[in-house]
């Protein structure tokens, strides 16, 4: 497929570029694609028409997402969500940064350290896990993939120590064999064919219900195919099959960091320990989307 440069978008629609970068970024371009801080749009892409303000129809979350990133707006949906999930996340993998941490270097790109030490790998992969969440925002609307997840990873674990080892794949599958809460897990000869497998099987699913979604978090936890990392991509996939299917999203915290480990261990025997754990994650993400006026019936955002 060819692709127009933002510029000849513009000349090509006669308006200006400012416009064809904000219809981008609000997702009225099928298939535009977003490389670094530059959009090009299909040759073929036709100008989206104009929407009066006052009657235009709500949006959806993601849109507001988009929206949100593709503006950096300080304090709203994705603002929150970036430090939220980026905490919760990499605390539950033992991360020792603390929320206002985590906050500092969102907002400035900077961290502030007074009479403490820092491991320089939780820094890291806390700033890698933003670009993560970026680039679930951005791919939502895809299928899962396993080029996707590999990315995931090689952009989790970029620039951290495990990197710079021999042994440790970054962006690929485990060399090593691995377990997760004293469970083993599949052996790394076993995991292409099975990854390949699962994200199979996932995608012929016709229709994605939570239970599905959480029914795939629990098999890749299970085959564990890298080395680490594999909570942190795990709950992203989440997030975004969530955000794809029109499922209020959720963000496991503290509070709830155990019995959503239970509900994993326990999944295959009984699934209500998980789900009813998530579902509590999720109405404390209907309290994020109260305060900001975006509906989760429906997945509209109400008037302001």
């Amino acid at each position: 497929m060819k692709y127009l440069s933002v510029s000849e978008a513009a000349r090509r629609w006669d308006i200006s570029e400012r416009s064809v970068r904000n219809y981008c970024a609000q997702g009225r371009i099928s298939n535009a694609l977003l490389k670094g801080k530059t959009w090009y749009l299909p040759e073929n892409a036709q100008k989206p028409e104009r929407v009066n303000k006052h009657s235009a129809l709500p949006r959806t979350l993601l849109e507001v997402l988009k929206s949100e990133k593709a503006s950096r707006l300080p304090g709203g949906i994705y603002h929150k969500v970036q430090i939220d999930f980026t905490y919760n996340s990499n605390h539950m993998e033992g991360s020792r940064l603390t929320h206002d941490q985590t906050r500092y270097i969102f907002e400035t790109n900077t961290i502030g350290v007074q009479e403490t030490t820092l491991n320089v790998d939780d820094i890291v992969e806390t700033a890698n896990h933003f670009r993560c969440i970026d680039l679930i925002i951005d791919r939502a609307g895809s299928i899962i993939s396993e080029a996707l997840i590999k990315q995931l990873n090689a952009m989790l674990k970029n620039g951290t120590s495990d990197s710079r080892k021999d042994w440790f794949a970054v962006g690929g599958y485990k060399k090593l064999p691995n377990e997760v809460g004293g469970k083993v897990t599949a052996l790394p000869k076993e995991v292409p064919a099975k990854m390949k497998e699962l994200v199979a099987a996932y995608n012929a699913k016709k229709e994605r219900t939570l239970e599905e979604l959480l029914d795939f978090h629990y098999r890749f936890e299970c085959l564990h195919p890298f080395q680490d990392g594999n909570g942190r991509i795990g709950r992203l996939l989440l997030f975004k099959e969530c955000l794809r299917n029109n499922i209020v999203p959720f963000i496991i915290d503290e509070e709830l960091k155990m019995f959503y480990y239970r509900g994993l261990k326990e999944w295959q025997d009984e699934r209500g320990f998980l789900r009813d754990t998530c579902l509590a994650a999720q109405d404390k993400f209907k309290d994020y989307l109260d305060y900001f006026k975006i509906s989760y019936k429906r997945g509209l955002i109400l008037d302001r």
